[in-house]
């Protein structure tokens, strides 16, 4: 006799205006079992998880618990069904310490007065039997994004929850982290918990999961058992047609594009962020910078930008010293900048595309002449770059805004490197998009490369890191924990340096 289902998601369909995010969804998941749930950005999945924990309400279908109707209005209904879930952005507070963060919104009563003896004896058992070990005395903001991973995780089992929802739990994670959460989620399994799983990183779907539910535009493309598909077809059924892949061409490398000496940057706090780092990129090579998030990779960018101040040291943009320049300095000597926040730094979301993409061709022929602008020459250049850049858009007049986030992506992408710059700066460049437009993206920086011009990039996604790079530098703490070369470099290897054990430098023999 075939097993029930432990939970049922039948015929879910939710419309926001005329945007339908879930067209007649049917996910079903087995008890005891990791389920995978896969797509590209605007597929459904977030719409459709967020229905399930009650902070959407479906428009029509209906949800079902071990084969019982469920009607869920708010999270509290999905938490006292025994349903939690894990945001990919953390749900902490960061002031509070870890033992507050756990019971923060999980009022006493009568029969359960919270105790810290209680929390520290329920702690025993949640480490005892699944991995989890946290510091209930340690202030959250001064933990690490692993540290803090496990706490939200943590905070789901206080609560009772057996159905467990991870929203792209490794996306900030070392390789070594990764694994340290696959452990606990199998545990969590062997005891019949259920885990829906939420990546957009096909080799750990392929690792850690038992089903594999995609979507693709609002719809379930399959379902599938992970022994009966490989990581190409999944990636096929997610784009509907088969993946390229980037390969870069055999060049020589050229003169050095950019020089960092001894560069030392504060952060925001006034703590050193960058000490005492030094790289080099050269013409026709790309260099990537792999680390955690929050190890002085921004600083470095914002350095080399021009919008943050170098406490010492110095910047080179082709040969010329500009760490006092100006950042309209900076473009003009080569640089161009892709950053990591589209949205707050990339854009600007109440300007119509075209006036996104020719922002910095604004004063220079054929777009303007004599300070005065040449609408028709403006609207030209973006409809071509739009064609060229495969942005899906209703026209140049269209609010940058009303596109997708991978479109919003390309519209950076395209007004960089439009510019013929020598030398690239791609902060996190395909952070939050999906697979189809991280393979346009990442193509389109290598074709860069190949064309004999320089790119640095600054990725917590591991897998472009090494998929991109000719090099791979990694930091911890501000510093260089080690350079490898691409050909001698793995996760394992880049893991333990992100972690802070310098291995020195590698290099070509």
């Amino acid at each position: 006799m075939e097993e029930a289902f432990r939970l049922e998601l039948q015929n879910i369909t939710k419309r926001f205006d005329k945007t339908l995010a879930n067209d007649g969804v049917t996910l079903r998941v087995k008890r005891g079992e990791v389920h995978a749930l896969i797509g590209e950005n605007g597929a459904g999945k977030s719409t459709l998880m967020n229905i399930l924990y009650g902070l959407v309400k479906p428009d029509s279908g209906k949800i079902l618990l071990d084969g019982k109707p469920l009607t869920i209005n708010s999270p509290k209904d999905s938490i006292a069904n025994g349903i939690g879930m894990v945001h990919q952005h953390f749900m902490l507070a960061p002031s509070l310490t870890v033992a507050e963060n756990i019971v923060l919104g999980h009022p006493p009563t009568r029969s359960n007065i919270w105790k810290p003896s209680k929390l520290k004896e329920k702690m025993k058992t949640l480490e005892a039997d699944f991995n989890f070990d946290v510091p209930l005395n340690a202030v959250t903001g001064g933990l690490t994004v692993g540290l803090m991973q496990r706490v939200e995780i943590v905070k789901t089992l206080y609560r009772g929850a057996e159905i467990i929802i991870l929203d792209e739990p490794t996306a900030v994670l070392t390789p070594q982290e990764a694994e340290e959460l696959f452990v606990s989620i199998r545990k969590l399994t062997q005891a019949g918990h259920t885990v829906i799983f939420i990546s957009h990183k096909l080799k750990e779907v392929m690792e850690i999961s038992d089903t594999i539910t995609v979507m693709r535009a609002g719809r379930v493309v399959g379902t599938v058992n992970k022994e009966d598909v490989d990581a190409e077809q999944l990636a096929q059924m997610m784009i509907g047609r088969e993946l390229k892949g980037v390969t870069r061409a055999e060049i020589d490398k050229g003169e050095v594009a950019l020089k960092v000496d001894d560069l030392n940057v504060l952060g925001d706090d006034g703590i050193g962020a960058v000490n005492g780092l030094s790289l080099e990129v050269h013409l026709g090579e790309i260099v990537g910078i792999a680390g955690v998030e929050g190890n002085g990779q921004t600083e470095l960018s914002e350095a080399i930008l021009g919008v943050r101040k170098c406490k010492s040291g110095k910047v080179f943009i082709d040969g010329k010293d500009v760490t006092t320049a100006s950042v309209g300095s900076r473009i003009e000597h080569g640089l161009g900048f892709i950053a990591q926040d589209r949205v707050k730094e990339g854009l600007a979301l109440d300007f119509s595309i075209r006036d996104n993409l020719v922002l910095k061709s604004r004063k220079k022929e054929p777009i303007s002449k004599n300070g005065i602008m040449r609408w028709r020459n403006a609207s030209k250049m973006s409809r071509k770059m739009i064609e060229d850049y495969a942005i899906k858009a209703n026209g140049e007049e269209e609010k940058v805004q009303s596109l997708s986030g991978g479109n919003m992506q390309k519209v950076v992408v395209a007004r960089e490197l439009s510019q013929s710059p020598k030398l690239v700066i791609a902060c996190q460049p395909t952070r939050g998009v999906d697979i189809g437009a991280s393979e346009y993206i990442r193509s389109m920086l290598v074709k860069l490369r190949d064309q004999g011009n320089a790119v640095l990039v600054i990725s917590a996604d591991l897998d472009e890191i090494m998929e991109l790079s000719d090099r791979i530098l990694v930091m911890f703490e501000g510093r260089k924990t080690g350079e490898l070369s691409s050909s001698q470099a793995n996760e394992q290897r880049i893991g333990k340096m992100m972690f802070g054990q310098n291995e020195g430098e590698v290099t070509e023999p």
